[in-house]
C-alpha cells in the first residue's frame, strides 16, 4: 500500500471530522480542486483506508446509559471455543467492541444497555448461556471521560 501523503492525511482528518463535508468543501480546506480531491477520496475509499461512512448516534440519547466493561474467560483457549464464542457474541446488538486479549482474560467487551435490570437480563438470557465460559466480570462506566471514533493521521 503506497505511504499516505500529507493531503490524504488531511482528507482523513477532515472526513473524521464531518463526513458530510461536500467535495467542494473538502477540496477547499485541503487546497485542492474539486477533481484531483474526488480521485484521492475515491482511492482511499478502493484501498480500505476510508472503509464506510456513518452517522455517530448518541448513546444515551437512545435511553442506553449503561456502558458495562466485560471481561471473560473461556473454560479452554481452543481454536473451535474461540470461534464459538466470537460468533454467537458477533449476533449480539448490545455488544459494541470486542477483542481477543492476552494476559489473564481471553475477552473484553463493551456492552450497553438501558438500566441495570436490561443488563441482567442480558446477561441472564444471552452470555451466561453460552457454553465454554469459566468466568465472567463485570465492570460498570461510572462517566465517559473520552470517546472518538477518529483515528490519529
Amino acid at each position: 500500500m503506497p505511504e499516505l501523503d500529507a493531503i490524504d492525511r488531511k482528507i482523513l482528518a477532515l472526513l473524521q471530522t464531518d463526513s458530510r463535508l461536500t467535495m467542494q468543501e473538502l477540496a477547499d480546506k485541503v487546497g485542492l480542486s474539486v477533481s484531483p480531491c474526488h480521485r484521492r477520496v475515491k482511492l482511499l475509499e478502493e484501498r480500505g483506508v476510508i472503509s464506510r461512512y456513518v452517522a455517530t448516534v448518541d448513546q444515551k440519547a437512545l435511553g442506553l446509559h449503561v456502558s458495562v466493561f466485560i471481561s471473560i474467560k473461556l473454560a479452554r483457549q481452543k481454536e473451535e471455543d474461540l470461534n464459538r464464542f466470537a460468533r454467537a457474541i458477533s449476533k449480539w446488538d448490545e455488544v459494541l467492541e470486542c477483542y481477543l486479549m492476552t494476559g489473564n482474560r481471553d475477552y473484553l467487551l463493551r456492552v450497553v444497555a438501558a438500566d441495570l435490570a436490561s443488563y441482567e437480563t442480558f446477561l441472564k438470557t444471552k452470555l451466561t448461556r453460552l457454553d465454554g465460559i469459566a468466568s465472567i466480570e463485570s465492570s460498570f462506566a461510572l462517566s465517559q471521560v473520552k470517546y472518538s471514533i477518529a483515528l490519529p493521521v
